[in-house]
C-alpha cells in the first residue's frame, strides 16, 4: 500500500492519477485533512486516511498497513519542519519500508536567500537520520506557478521582476507527478535521489517571448530593482514576511539557484518533459 500525503493538492493528485494507471487502486491510499474533498478519489477505489501533519496521533493511525509513503512538502508555516518530522516519525513507528519526499532542485542550499527553502534539506537530513529507506525527489520550480510570478495583467503590462537574467529549468507539475508515480510504483527503495528538471533553462525574457508568440500581444520582460518591486508589493498590502519570501525567491532565481538541468525527469518519463511554449499554452489557455 502506497500512501500519498496531501492527496487532494496539486502534486499529490497528479501522483495519484498516474499511480491509478500503473497499479490497482486498492494499493493506493491518500492522506487528507478533509475527507469530503477526497470523495472523488474514494469513488475510484483509493483508500482515504484522515490526518494532519500537526497531529501525530492521526498520522500514527494513517500509517497502519502502509508500506511506502510519499511525504509531499507542506506550505510556509513557521512549524513546517516539525510537521515534516511528525510524518517521518509516524512512518518509522509504523514500520513503513520506504519513505519518499518532494524536495527541491537548487544549486547551493548554503547560499539561499529564501531561507524557507532550507527546510527541504533539513527534512532530507531528518529522513536520512531516521534509518528508514528513502527516495528523495528534488524538483525544480513548477512551470504551473508562472501566473503567480507574472501577475494577472501580464498581457497588458508585461513582466517586471527583480530576477535579472536568471534562468530556470521549469517543468510542469503534471510531468513531475507522472515521474514520481513511476518511481513509487517500482519496488526498489535504495536511498536514491532523483533530480527532476526541464531539459533546458529559460529566463523571464524567454517566457515573455513565448507569451508574445502564443497570444499575439507584445509581452516584454523588464528586470527591475528589488526596492521598486518590494514597494509595489507593499502598496498591494502584502505582509512583510510574504514580501521577504517572494523577493528571496526571485533573488535566488537571479543568482542561478534554479538553473540545474538534469536528464532524470526525461529518463523516468520515457519522453522529453513538456517544453516551455507548450506548457505556457496550457497554463494560460492560449
Amino acid at each position: 500500500m502506497i500512501l500519498i500525503t496531501g492527496a487532494t493538492g496539486h502534486i499529490g493528485l497528479a501522483v495519484i492519477e498516474r499511480l491509478l494507471q500503473l497499479i490497482d487502486p486498492g494499493h493506493v491510499a491518500g492522506l487528507v485533512r478533509d475527507e469530503a474533498k477526497a470523495a472523488g478519489l474514494q469513488a475510484r477505489g483509493v483508500h482515504i486516511r484522515v490526518g494532519d501533519y500537526r497531529d501525530p496521533a492521526s498520522l500514527n493511525r494513517a500509517m497502519q498497513g502502509i508500506s511506502k509513503v510519499l511525504l509531499v512538502s507542506g506550505g510556509g508555516d513557521d512549524d513546517g519542519l516539525q510537521q515534516h518530522c511528525n510524518v517521518v516519525d509516524a512512518a518509522k513507528k509504523a514500520g513503513v519500508a520506504c519513505l519518499a519526499y518532494t524536495s527541491r532542485a537548487l544549486q547551493n542550499p548554503a547560499t539561499l536567500v529564501n531561507q524557507l527553502m532550507e527546510r527541504h534539506f533539513q527534512t532530507e537530513d531528518y529522513i536520512r537520520a531516521s534509518g528508514v529507506p528513502y527516495v528523495l525527489f528534488r524538483n525544480i520550480l513548477y512551470l504551473d506557478t508562472m501566473p503567480q510570478f507574472v501577475g494577472p495583467q501580464v498581457f497588458e503590462r508585461g513582466i517586471q521582476l527583480p530576477a535579472g537574467q536568471g534562468r530556470v529549468a521549469f517543468a510542469l507539475r503534471q510531468d513531475m507527478g507522472e515521474a514520481i508515480a513511476n518511481v513509487l510504483a517500482d519496488s526498489r527503495c535504495d536511498n536514491r535521489i532523483f533530480t527532476f528538471t526541464g531539459s533546458t533553462t529559460y529566463s523571464f525574457a524567454d517566457v515573455a517571448a513565448a507569451l508574445s508568440e502564443l497570444s499575439g500581444k507584445p509581452v516584454a520582460y523588464t528586470p527591475i530593482e528589488q526596492s521598486a518591486f518590494e514597494a509595489r508589493l507593499q502598496a498591494q498590502g502584502l505582509p512583510e514576511v510574504a514580501i521577504r519570501r517572494i523577493t528571496g525567491f526571485l533573488t535566488d532565481i537571479k543568482n542561478g539557484q534554479e538553473s540545474t538541468v538534469s536528464p532524470e525527469l526525461a529518463d523516468v518519463l520515457g519522453r522529453p518533459p513538456t517544453p516551455l511554449k507548450e506548457g505556457l499554452k496550457a497554463i494560460f489557455k492560449l
